[in-house]
């Protein structure tokens, strides 16, 4: 066993810095928490600074379903100049765009407000489990080896690295052989939006539009409302149109979309969402290391497509891509309530809700896209039971590994859904560990008390629909 460089101590310890790990770590140090924040890269956020926009913060139907540090959160980065707010897509899907390089003065601004240390470049290694107890967390940096000893720990890691290394039950994508695909995100800056709305209104068959009933629009009247919303935010599809005819030419790799996100107005910048590898399983660091390559290709194939084919991007160019590669699935955790496919499409409401979640089914694959829209539009409710693993006592489990099934997961992997949820989970850690004549369990947390606190700081936790 390698020497211990020193102990750590803290009242929660939160590994991962991606959105779900900064809403928990937020909320546990806002709630009186002595808070440490462990992150493997050289900056928090996550996908938040990766070109992405936020999902699942506002349902199908126009409804602000999450609140709490999540808006705290873009009225930062609004303060700072870099947000452009809610953006409809006119098939099925609200928006939240901003500034991905000014969402990282806003990640580390909120941090440092709430009073949560950070700990950056540094790898937890393993953990230090008695009978379902994680007494510790080993981890790494280049000073060392260190054993943080927290009351309550928090697995943030997207991959559920901590439950699995203490014991607890997870499940490995579909049967352990597929996974939805990952994807890496990059930026175009110098786009003509009037040019490309223009096209999607006069080609509005080769674009996702009007995917959602409960709009009574057509697809030349949505496109004609895209156009007057005047934002950079459309979707090629890969199974039809100008993409399919690419990829079916050989211009384009096999993709099952092209989606466009405005990012900076005064840029005239947008982020691409369109790279797409099979069957990754991205807890094989050496397979997922290896896609890089093939992703950077897949960027530059991106380009010369876009620039040649799509009006509005012939005199744009590329500014910038993602520092890491944005995975949709790998491990999920078996919790003490496993979210289904029936609560999202059912839009299910609780009376133990400690967050909401609004964005559909939402499948990945290369060569197909399963998507499926909540009834009426509307959001679902998520328990605390969904962070709480089977078999260990005093640790949440909040991201995208949270419990649920591959269908559910991929509604509630969205970054509105996973703030909210951690949110939850820190306020819930932070309640345990400041108190005294608590037994160790999180599954003690006063359900009533956590959702008062949860409301007063902000927190949505009821709906029209």
């Amino acid at each position: 066993m390698l020497d211990i460089t020193h102990e750590i101590e803290c009242d929660v310890l939160v590994v991962g810095g991606g959105s779900a790990g900064v809403a928990a770590a937020v909320s546990a140090a806002r709630n009186g928490a002595k808070t440490l924040l462990v992150e493997a890269s050289p900056m928090v956020g996550g996908e938040l600074v990766s070109g992405i926009s936020m999902l699942g913060m506002i349902s199908t139907r126009g409804e602000w379903i999450v609140g709490g540090v999540a808006r705290d959160l873009l009225r930062e980065v609004e303060t700072l100049g870099g947000y452009i707010g809610p953006v409809f897509d006119y098939r099925s899907l609200h928006l939240v765009c901003f500034d991905p390089e000014l969402m990282k003065f806003a990640v580390v601004g909120l941090l440092n407000k709430a009073g949560v240390e950070l700990m950056l470049y540094t790898l937890a290694t393993g953990v230090l489990s008695v009978d379902g107890q994680v007494r510790g967390v080993f981890v790494q940096n280049k000073s060392g080896r260190h054993l943080v000893r927290a009351k309550v720990v928090i697995d943030a890691s997207g991959d559920a690295d901590l439950v699995d290394a203490a014991g607890g039950k997870t499940e490995l994508g579909k049967d352990g052989r597929l996974f939805q695909p990952p994807s890496l995100i990059f930026r175009m800056t110098g786009v003509h939006t009037p040019r490309l709305l223009g096209n999607v209104r006069s080609h509005p068959e080769d674009y996702g539009l009007a995917e959602f009933p409960g709009l009574g629009m057509s697809r030349e009247q949505c496109a004609e409302a895209l156009w007057k919303q005047g934002q950079p935010k459309v979707v090629l599809l890969g199974e039809r149109g100008i993409l399919q005819r690419a990829v079916e030419a050989g211009e384009m790799f096999p993709t099952s979309i092209v989606a466009v996100v405005p990012i900076s107005t005064a840029r005239r910048e947008v982020s691409i969402n369109c790279t797409q590898i099979g069957n990754v399983d991205a807890t094989d660091t050496r397979r997922l290391s290896a896609a890089i390559p093939t992703f950077f290709a897949q960027i530059q194939q991106s380009m010369r497509f876009l620039k040649e084919r799509v009006p509005g991007f012939e005199e744009a160019h590329f500014s910038g891509v993602a520092g890491k590669i944005g995975v949709r699935e790998t491990r999920r955790i078996v919790g003490d309530y496993v979210l289904d496919e029936d609560d999202v499409l059912g839009a299910r409401k609780r009376d133990d809700v400690v967050a909401k979640g609004g964005h559909e089914i939402d499948l990945f694959a290369v060569s197909s896209h399963r998507r499926q829209t909540i009834k009426e539009g509307g959001s679902y409710d998520l328990p605390l039971a969904v962070a709480i693993a089977k078999d260990v006592r005093n640790l949440f489990v909040v991201g995208r590994c949270l419990s649920a099934t591959r269908e559910a997961q991929s509604s509630a992997r969205v970054m509105g859904t996973c703030m909210a949820m951690g949110q939850a989970a820190g306020t819930a850690a932070a309640m345990c560990s400041t108190d005294r004549s608590w037994a160790g369990n999180v599954r003690e947390t006063s359900i009533p008390e956590l959702q008062r606190r949860l409301r007063e700081q902000g927190a949505i936790l009821q709906s029209e629909a």
